[in-house]
Parts: C-alpha cells; sequence; structure tokens
C-alpha cells in the first residue's frame, strides 16, 4: 500500500469536483467528493446513483465532475459499476487499454442500504474491483425526507411522523457495515467529513485493496434540510456524533476490526440531538433511552476490539 497521509497540506491538489453543484448550503457532501476526487484522482470512473449528490452536481448541461461520470438508477449502482469492471478489464486482456482504470459506485443510505442493497450484495459476492461510497445523511432527503432503513431510533421524516402516538423512527439504524463484511471483503470502513485525514487514507486504503476485490466506506452526511439544523452546524454535528459514540470511526481491514478514532469521554447523546429540528420531539425520558441504545452499541464495539477504546459518558 502507499504511504498514508498525516497532514491536510499533503492532499493533492489538483480540483476534479468543481463549483457550480446546486448542494444545498451547509451540505456536507460537497467537501466530501473534493476530497474524494483529489485522491482518486484523473484514472477513475464514478458509477453514480439517483440521490441528493446526482440531482445537485450535474443539472444539465452542467456537471460539477472531471472525471468520466455514469448516472444510473436509484437500485443498480453496484451492478453498473460492476458491468464497467468487466468492461475495464476485458479491455485490458485485449490490449485496447493498458494503464489501470478504477471504479467507484457512489449511493446514498436509500440507494444503498434499501433499494440498491440487491445490487450491492451482488457486486461484493461476486468479487468486482470497485470500491463503493455510502454517503448517509439518514433518509431520502432528495424525494422529500421519507425514512430510510439507515434512520436512526426517534428521528422525525415525513413518514415517521412525531405525535402523541408516533414519536417518530421506532426501529433501529440498519448495521449495513456489518452485513458488507460478512460479504468477506477486504475492507469497510466508517468516516466522517469531520476528520479529513482519516476519511482520505480510509479512500486511499479503499482505492488500493480494490486490487483484491470489493471495498466499501461509509460515511455520515449531517443533512440540513432534512435534520433541521442551521446550515453552519453541519462540520461541528459530524463532529458531535463522534464525539458522543453515536457516530464511531472505525476500519475492517481483511477481519481485522480497528477504531480508528478512541474517544476516552464521550459527551452526552443529548449535545448531538439537541441541535436537530428532526428530535426536538424528544422528551427526557426518550433522550435517555436513545443514551441507552448509544451505551449499548459502544459496549459491543469495546468487546470487539477487547479493550475499552470508546470511554464512559463524561
Amino acid at each position: 500500500m502507499s504511504k498514508l497521509y498525516k497532514s491536510l497540506f499533503e492532499f493533492p491538489r489538483e480540483e476534479r469536483f468543481v463549483s457550480g453543484h446546486r448542494l444545498c448550503a451547509g451540505c456536507t457532501i460537497g467537501p466530501v467528493m473534493r476530497l474524494l476526487t483529489k485522491i482518486a484522482g484523473k484514472d477513475t470512473i464514478f458509477v453514480n446513483a439517483t440521490g441528493c449528490l446526482e440531482v445537485s452536481s450535474t443539472p444539465y448541461p452542467y456537471t460539477s465532475w472531471r472525471n468520466p461520470w455514469i448516472h444510473v438508477a436509484f437500485e443498480n449502482a453496484g451492478a453498473v459499476a460492476s458491468g464497467v469492471e468487466a468492461a475495464l478489464k476485458i479491455l485490458k486482456k485485449k490490449g485496447v487499454l493498458e494503464k489501470d482504470i478504477k471504479v467507484i459506485a457512489i449511493g446514498g443510505d436509500g440507494g444503498t442500504v434499501d433499494i440498491g442493497f440487491q445490487a450491492l450484495s451482488g457486486m461484493l459476492e461476486r468479487g468486482h474491483k470497485v470500491m463503493y461510497v455510502l454517503y448517509d445523511n439518514e433518509a431520502y432527503m432528495n424525494t422529500g425526507i421519507q425514512r430510510s432503513g439507515a434512520t436512526p431510533y426517534g428521528a422525525w421524516t415525513t413518514t415517521t411522523p412525531a405525535g402523541k402516538v408516533w414519536r417518530g423512527e421506532w426501529r433501529p439504524k440498519k448495521d449495513i457495515d456489518s452485513i458488507v463484511a460478512a460479504h468477506r471483503v477486504p475492507y469497510v470502513a466508517t468516516a466522517s467529513p469531520a476528520y479529513p485525514i482519516d476519511l482520505a487514507n480510509k479512500f486511499k486504503k479503499g482505492l488500493d485493496y480494490t486490487e483484491e476485490g470489493p471495498t466499501f466506506v461509509h460515511i455520515l452526511i449531517p443533512c440540513t434540510t432534512g435534520w433541521r439544523f442551521d446550515s453552519s452546524l453541519g462540520i461541528k454535528l459530524a463532529r458531535l456524533a463522534v464525539e458522543t459514540g453515536m457516530w464511531i470511526l472505525y476500519e475492517i481491514d481483511h477481519g481485522e476490526f480497528r477504531v480508528t478514532y478512541p474517544v476516552k469521554r464521550r459527551k452526552p447523546i443529548k449535545e448531538y440531538l439537541k441541535p436537530q429540528g428532526r428530535f426536538r420531539h424528544l422528551t427526557e425520558e426518550e433522550i435517555e433511552k436513545i443514551q441507552k441504545l448509544v451505551d449499548k452499541e459502544v459496549e459491543r464495539i469495546n468487546r470487539i476490539v477487547g479493550k475499552e477504546v470508546i470511554g464512559p459518558v463524561a
């Protein structure tokens, strides 16, 4: 594997995801895609499922992408990326293509953990040399803030309303990373826009390991519209998600589980929930229930690692 990044100043300077997109003010998808394209470089083909990123970055006849980019349907990013990778393999075998071309599939949580899961699972099973990037804003934000399998417990969406009977989403967030890891792929990681060096190195590892098979990077993307917070708070909330244990940064590298950002003392979960309108309906008792759910997940992660890498609430 090539050398990992230790400083922001080491990132490539060339811009390959450029200005002019229509992403919401304060959306954290933009900085993430800017970094991803820098790490991937020019010899990369992107396959992008329908969603916030697709509709905002390519309003005809404009585009923010300086790489070959393919828009595909909501449900088939994994399948189309598989076909692109297979075609590149045949072109190299026939001597038509000499250099190595990377393939990156990109999908939101709706297009990955729900609608696109079958295509993703097939891509993983077949062993295609593709890195799949999941940008997770925890609902179908592009089509009206409907809940997805990635919506966290207690969150308001237009299909999990908050009233006297319904109190937001009543199901836990789907553990897509464990499901992907169960396919025995070389690399699975969670990441955050608030930790760019960690994010860049996970992109780098994910791309390097595609020589062995498919890889998967899952990024939490705070959504100012769907989460209902001030547009200046996206990165702060991404950081609070990690500091409270709501979002744990880890990687599964060839089956070896490692937390990449230990937290010695967690902040109370209410510090993460309170700035978000989607959790504004919660009572103190309901917030305490979410705290217990987070505590339970922290305990599970610590058991996997074999030591306390994520500490108690301060």
